[in-house]
């Protein structure tokens, strides 16, 4: 639900909030005083167009700023898909603006603007002119059939995106192996190259690894040698000042000192041990200089073969396992091409058979959509009634498409008829703005109970009505209202007295500064404002209680 907008050098707005609450709210107001600027508001909050003449004259930048509260499960799930996580079970998304560029936060964290519009999308539905129109086009009228009957064909479209993606993969591969001869005899050609130049060089997976270390060893071994060798003749025993030497000389001190005293056989203990090691390192180190030693064919072996692995590996994987992967997918491949026409008749089967279950899952679908196209053509056409539509007439036509989609062959479009005696057209041929806007509403209102979106935002539903017709809309306002969070703005007395919770926009001008400000009304501020908008200019007694007439019979309807 949308708690809060917050407003700040947009348009005529120096600095407006609004905390909007459950149920059906009403934003009236007289022409001009900035109706408009707080959806587009809205608007911009979500992600709408933005250019700088938006920017209040004389402001840095603007500002808005859309709180939401969210408890259901599945719109904190949808959420969290796009990592939005709600804080204290509010999410805020805020816009802001400057000259020349905008940014976009949720939560106050910055977002690209595809992530903002996604949220939106979760959080918020509104409806002015433009959505109106989208009736009017016929991709738009199996997504409303759909979310009429998700629940009775959520499984059923599941099994048909299953099925179609299993068709396309079969059909894909098999127009991929439509070869002629020639091409197949190229193709195994190819093969047989490849696979007999991996099978020669013989490889063993981590090869090239102790190829490397050896090689690089031998590259690096006259540089160790010379360090072996000094580190050699600094700790032997071969004279020279070496260590070896100079430890043999205090071996034999501490051991004549050890004679005589107890203490120096301790120290003694100690440092024939350090000789026992000393002999030990000299003993390695020596080994290890032999294993220095390498002769220059050998050097030429490791780098010939290391060359032929590396090149092995720029053709067929960054790895030699890679490389005995691509090996055994080819071989696979040359048997496939070997036995071809058993090949063909499997792909042929498994493509049939893909086909079939594509056919048989998209027969129930239809058949099911079907079956809720006539519930929901009933539901609109009394719906169309209750919005003063006379001798109304709408169905749901089908016809199959010429190629199968993830959604699966049915194409649908929505026909009415508004007039006695006329046949059932496309709604693009006959409706108007207005009356499609009434159709909008009519479709909400049988899917109030379907579309799991909290907060529906409705401008320019009432273009074109008046008197009773006003009336039957509001009252399914009040319908929507019922089960979801309504934000309406309106310039009808029939719509806005049922309002539960009704706000006035107001523009006023003052130190040369022109200012739009928005309020919530009392009960008796609200009467006010009905009586403003039945009476006009001048408001007599009549017109008051004409307005609190209208706000009892409201309340009866309620």
């Amino acid at each position: 639900m949308l708690q809060n907008l917050h407003v700040k050098n947009l348009a005529l707005i120096d600095e407006a909030e609004v905390d909007f609450k459950e149920g059906l709210n009403i934003l009236t107001g007289e022409t001009g005083a900035g109706k408009s600027i707080i959806l587009g508001s809205v608007n911009l909050a979500l992600g709408g167009k933005y250019s700088a003449d938006m920017l209040r004259k004389g402001a840095s930048f603007g500002l808005v700023e859309l709180t939401f509260s969210v408890d259901k499960e599945s719109r904190v799930r949808a959420l969290e898909e796009l990592d939005i996580f709600p804080e204290d079970g509010h999410i805020i998304l805020s816009r802001k603006l400057m000259e020349g560029r905008s940014v976009s936060r949720i939560n106050g964290e910055t977002v690209s603007m595809n992530k903002l519009k996604a949220a939106a999308e979760i959080l918020i539905d509104i409806h002015g002119q433009h959505e109106h129109q989208s009736l009017l086009y016929k991709k738009n009228h199996l997504t409303i059939l759909d979310a009429f009957a998700k629940e009775t064909v959520e499984k059923l479209k599941d099994n048909v995106k299953c099925a179609y993606a299993k068709y396309k993969r079969h059909k894909e591969e098999l127009d991929r192996e439509a070869l002629d001869e020639a091409e197949r005899a190229k193709e195994m050609d190819f093969l047989e190259f490849e696979i007999s130049q991996i099978r020669k060089a013989e490889i063993k997976p981590g090869e090239d690894e102790l190829l490397e270390e050896q090689y690089k060893r031998i590259v690096n071994s006259k540089k160790i040698a010379e360090n072996v060798e000094e580190a050699y003749g600094y700790t032997g025993y071969n004279g020279n000042g070496s260590v070896g030497d100079a430890l043999s000389r205090a071996v034999r001190c501490m051991q004549d000192a050890a004679h005589y005293d107890g203490g120096a056989a301790s120290l003694y203990g100690q440092i024939l041990e350090i000789d026992n090691l000393l002999n030990d390192f000299n003993r390695e180190i020596s080994e290890y200089q032999r294993s220095l030693e390498f002769s220059e064919e050998e050097f030429y072996e490791i780098e010939t073969r290391l060359n032929e692995l590396n090149r092995l590996k720029e053709k067929y994987g960054n790895s030699l396992e890679d490389v005995i992967s691509y090996c055994e997918e080819k071989e696979k491949r040359l048997e496939q091409l070997k036995d071809y026409d058993i090949y063909l008749e499997k792909l042929q089967a498994d493509y049939n058979d893909a086909l079939a279950q594509l056919e048989k899952a998209s027969s129930r679908l239809s058949a099911k959509r079907k079956e809720q196209a006539k519930l929901l053509s009933r539901a609109i056409t009394e719906g169309l009634l209750d919005l003063n539509f006379l001798d109304v007439q709408f169905k749901i036509s089908f016809e199959e498409l010429s190629e199968f989609t993830p959604n699966g062959k049915d194409g649908v479009e929505f026909l009415i008829s508004m007039n006695p005696g006329e046949p059932v057209k496309p709604l693009w041929e006959i409706a108007s703005g207005g009356e499609l806007s009434r159709i909008m509403l009519a479709i909400k209102t049988v899917l109030a109970d379907k579309d799991e979106i909290e907060t529906l935002i409705f401008d320019e539903i009432d273009v074109g009505i008046s008197g009773r017709t006003a009336q039957k809309v509001s009252e399914k306002m009040r319908v929507i209202g019922k089960k979801r969070q309504v934000i309406c703005i309106t310039h009808l007395a029939q719509i806005a007295a049922m309002a539960d919770t009704h706000f006035a926009i107001e523009k006023s001008a003052a130190g040369g500064k022109t200012k739009t400000r928005i309020w919530e009304l009392d009960e008796k501020e609200s009467i006010q404002e009905l009586a403003r908008i039945l009476g006009g200019a001048e408001i007599t007694d009549t017109v008051i209680q004409s307005a609190v007439e209208m706000k009892k019979l409201a309340k009866t309807v309620k």
